[in-house]
């Protein structure tokens, strides 16, 4: 898996817990004993694996606008219909799964950008092998902002995800030694 190649056995073994197939696993999202989609809409739901030092997502969204305008809001249905199916939604801010499982499909990878976690940051992101997906991102975007504009942003992401991987690498060569 993506999510695996450069890293030893033993640092990827707590992973399956989240990331054996999602499609085939519902209680991934959909809590075991509050089967809800009202509450699998919700972003909190993808807080349960991706946050802390493996996978900064949360902690990323939260501090984003988009996490802002979410939090802010969350709780007026008028701003945020959980009632509503994803292919209905017209929230005041993107959820984590607003973007994420457009339309209301399952494959949550689907609509991800060049997978960063993981040991994956020094990813060439130019490469043929993401252009699509690359393409796919931007187009996500576009409910609310220009293609230029999220181009620049999905930059700006490669550019940290870059300097971030350097740190990583030199963190882990430090450790070796």
């Amino acid at each position: 898996c993506a999510w695996s190649i450069e890293r030893p056995p033993g640092d990827t073994a707590g992973c399956t817990f989240c990331h054996t197939s999602s499609e085939e696993r519902c209680s991934t999202c959909h809590q075991r004993h509050q089967f809800d989609p009202r509450v699998a809409r919700r972003s909190e739901q993808c807080k349960t694996c991706h946050w802390g030092k493996d996978h900064r997502d949360w902690e990323a969204y939260d501090i984003s606008i988009h996490g802002t305008v979410y939090q802010v809001n969350k709780t007026d249905p008028n701003n945020f219909d959980f009632s509503k199916k994803l292919s209905d939604a017209d929230y005041v801010g993107p959820t984590c799964q607003y973007c994420h499982m457009r339309g209301g499909h399952h494959n949550v990878q689907r609509l991800s950008t060049v997978y960063t976690s993981m040991g994956m940051s020094n990813a060439d992101r130019g490469a043929p092998l993401w252009s699509e997906k690359r393409d796919t991102w931007v187009s996500v975007c576009d409910d609310s902002h220009s293609p230029r504009f999220a181009r620049e942003n999905l930059q700006a992401m490669d550019e940290a995800c870059k300097d971030a991987g350097i740190k990583y690498t030199e963190t882990f060569k430090i450790a070796e030694n």
